[in-house]
């Protein structure tokens, strides 16, 4: 099959389209042809040895946890899916080498749902990790009507989900963005406030009474930015900042999670949770890809077109 592999850690340049063998399938797991695949920042930030104290990395490695695609065939013990499915996935599996920028994915029945069906293939190859980690961080936090939560990063990947979901849930969003994005947070019912120097004496200025929930899918320095406005300065959750903890706050690493994608793909059929996609590249152009998420500014997703 056709795959993007790197043999050794390194920057987008480490990639490379080659040939592999098609991967094993356990019994409760599923094959799938992969129609698309997510790119994210973390996939680079492990390709590039970052998270190796923490992640037990092989190579040949195939980046990638995100995947939309067909069953191609089932497991054994894989009954909860029939060859011809169509599913997406957040396939983060306990050790690093065989990823989703590929043209077949094993991937365990517990990291698979079906896929919502008012998404097309790139949209719904953005939603799983992402998706995911909007949907933990705003159940962590118990955020629901009646709230106001600030959320860092708003019109980014994960940022731009969190806002829909809060505002499904009845919460009113106030969404960090450069003044390019504000009309795209509005647009997801989103009050745009613009990040830097000042931001919070801004937010101030919106909700004088202070926010009850903030997500931070920013980094530096939004978690002590978020604790000036909070009315509670515990109730804040980071999923780039680790030291949050040391700081009263809760950190998320995003798992796995059937149920959640099931659930994210309900809100999607009802119109109320959509993926914007900055730019859906052929499977050859991933590093491309990559350079394009390390610039850190991309509305949306960025996806990888593999059948």
């Amino acid at each position: 099959m056709k795959a993007i592999a790197q043999h050794s850690y390194g920057g987008p340049d480490a990639l490379e389209l080659t040939e592999l063998p098609e991967p094993k399938l356990a019994p409760d797991q599923v094959l799938v042809r992969v129609k698309a695949a997510g790119v994210n920042p973390v996939d680079w930030k492990i390709g590039a040895g970052y998270l190796d104290p923490a992640l037990e990395t092989h190579f040949p490695l195939v980046p990638g946890w995100d995947v939309a695609g067909v069953v191609e065939q089932t497991g054994l013990d894989a009954s909860e899916f029939a060859v011809g499915d169509e599913v997406i996935g957040y396939v983060r599996k306990d050790e690093v080498q065989h990823g989703t920028y590929a043209e077949l994915v094993a991937a365990h029945v517990r990291h698979v749902a079906r896929k919502p069906a008012a998404l097309d293939w790139s949209q719904a190859a953005g939603l799983p990790l992402a998706g995911l980690t909007a949907l933990q961080s705003l159940d962590r936090l118990a955020v629901g009507a009646g709230d106001t939560v600030l959320v860092h990063a708003a019109a980014g990947g994960v940022g731009s989900l969190g806002v829909q979901i809060a505002v499904a849930r009845g919460a009113r969003v106030i969404g960090t963005a450069s003044e390019r994005n504000h009309d795209f947070l509005r647009g997801l019912g989103a009050e745009p406030v613009t990040y830097g120097e000042g931001l919070a004496d801004r937010v101030r200025e919106l909700v004088p009474a202070g926010v009850d929930a903030a997500l931070d899918f920013a980094g530096g320095g939004a978690v002590e930015v978020s604790q000036q406005v909070l009315k509670k300065p515990e109730r804040v959750l980071s999923v780039v900042d680790p030291e949050v903890t040391a700081k009263g706050g809760k950190y998320l690493f995003v798992r796995p999670d059937a149920g959640g994608l099931t659930a994210l793909g309900d809100l999607a059929d009802a119109g109320k949770l959509t993926i914007s996609v900055e730019r859906a590249l052929p499977l050859a152009d991933a590093a491309e890809a990559w350079r394009l998420s390390q610039q850190g500014r991309t509305r949306g997703k960025l996806v990888l077109k593999v059948s």
